[in-house]
């Protein structure tokens, strides 16, 4: 009976998103309090799982993300990024376009959100398909491989940070893990899915204008601003692992692993971003105080997404929901990691959000990971894979992608689509192989 309540709140959470075009915050809350109603918690213990929820749920979280949005910002309005996609795709040359855009693309959205990459980087695409004569595709697939990837694997993008902290799973592992998995994911998504769509075309191409080139940043300063977070959490995630007992009383470990803590690796990147992208290159701190508050703007309603999320998440845990759950998948032959990936899927097609599809899995699957000792890192990771399969057109990406590139709806779901059901089953096919080792 309590699994079927379930069922039922998400069929309602579809409906209130989809059919009525709720906001996906309000959706959840109000999804939660049903659930906890037809499940028979007390209205005062209801209330106070919202504020215990809300509270638990941004603590962990809004750092990280307020921060990495406002360094996306600042790359994005310094130029940073875009001088990091220019540099790569001219140093692989035209007769590897496909390649090049897709390590720039991999590289920029180490520090931009999905959305904000995409705009950044769609015209550089067009104008790459202007001058070399090529169907936009042949870059476009690349790039949003890229970009999708990152967002679905790697932290700080919201998906993996908000997972890593419901399921307690640490971050900088997370990391280290997520680049060993999205490596080989995006090249098979992007250069090499191209080549099975090349003769998908859309109609007339959209024009962009060219940008100022002169003053942008150097390549070094670009890579250095966007990769300062990734150093620090990796090099503090290798130490920890890859060291004797020993050595972690030492103060120069202990150094390490705090500067390496995702809220202080965050923080000193985007302090030398300040300075690096801002101050050294003439900019006041009130045009740099615009694009942190634009950066913090942007990530604003995602915050409130996942707060809703995390409401759902304390209200299947208060209510014993999570506990059945948990216990029906441990008694069942599924792996921990394939179970998370289907729950994930399923939510992911039903309501469109990757986010509230990795946030509510993660909730439903939190008592497995006590219980069935799986690795929760790669419990991350399987989650995120599974939250950005098949995007249809109850997801918003799914729209840019075709008006951008001017495709009907029938090529943006043998392009778009399929590219996204592919990073997540070859996604879960790399977590598995992984978890042979680990």
């Amino acid at each position: 009976m309590d699994l079927l309540i379930l069922i039922i709140g998400i069929i309602f959470l579809f409906l209130v998103i989809v059919k009525f075009k709720l906001n996906s915050f309000l959706s959840l809350l109000l999804i939660s309090i049903f659930i906890g109603l037809a499940l028979g918690m007390d209205i005062q213990k209801i209330s106070d799982t919202i504020t215990k929820g809300l509270g638990e749920t941004l603590g962990g979280l809004a750092i990280i993300l307020s921060i990495g949005s406002m360094l996306g910002k600042l790359m994005a309005d310094s130029g940073a990024a875009r001088k990091i996609a220019i540099s790569v795709i001219n140093s692989f040359g035209a007769q590897n376009i496909r390649w090049s855009v897709c390590i720039a693309s991999f590289l920029v959205g180490f520090a931009l959100f999905y959305e904000v990459g995409f705009i950044l980087l769609i015209p550089i695409v067009f104008t790459i398909a202007n001058e070399l004569k090529i169907n936009p595709l042949e870059a476009g697939i690349p790039m949003v491989a890229a970009l999708s990837v990152t967002h679905g694997f790697l932290p700080p993008h919201p998906g993996p940070v908000m997972i890593a902290d419901t399921l307690k799973a640490d971050l900088g592992l997370t990391l280290f893990y997520g680049c060993i998995v999205a490596t080989p994911v995006f090249i098979v998504a992007g250069p090499i899915f191209y080549s099975f769509v090349r003769n998908i075309k859309g109609r007339e191409v959209t024009s962009f204008e060219n940008q100022d080139l002169d003053n942008l940043p150097s390549f070094f300063t670009s890579v250095i601003s966007a990769l300062i977070p990734v150093i620090l959490m990796l090099l503090a995630t290798f130490l920890k692992f890859f060291s004797n007992e020993s050595f972690h009383q030492n103060s120069i470990y202990k150094v390490i692993e705090f500067l390496g803590s995702p809220n202080i690796a965050l923080l000193l990147a985007i302090l030398v971003a300040i300075y690096i992208l801002g101050l050294k290159r003439g900019r006041t701190m009130s045009q740099i105080g615009k694009s942190l508050e634009g950066g913090v703007k942007s990530i604003a309603m995602i915050l409130l997404v996942i707060a809703g999320g995390g409401v759902l998440k304390q209200i299947l845990i208060d209510s014993g929901l999570s506990s059945h759950i948990s216990d029906f998948i441990n008694k069942s032959s599924f792996s921990p990691l394939i179970a998370a990936w289907l729950i994930a899927s399923l939510l992911r097609i039903a309501l469109g959000s990757a986010s509230v599809a990795a946030i509510t899995t993660a909730s439903i699957v939190l008592p497995l990971t006590t219980v069935s000792g799986v690795n929760l890192e790669l419990m991350v990771l399987s989650i995120g894979a599974g939250s950005v399969i098949l995007s249809l057109p109850n997801d918003p990406g799914f729209w840019m992608f075709k008006e951008f590139f001017n495709l009907s709806i029938k090529q943006t779901l043998l392009t778009w689509s399929l590219l996204e059901t592919i990073i997540a089953v070859f996604g879960l096919i790399m977590v598995l192989i992984l978890n042979l080792f680990v």
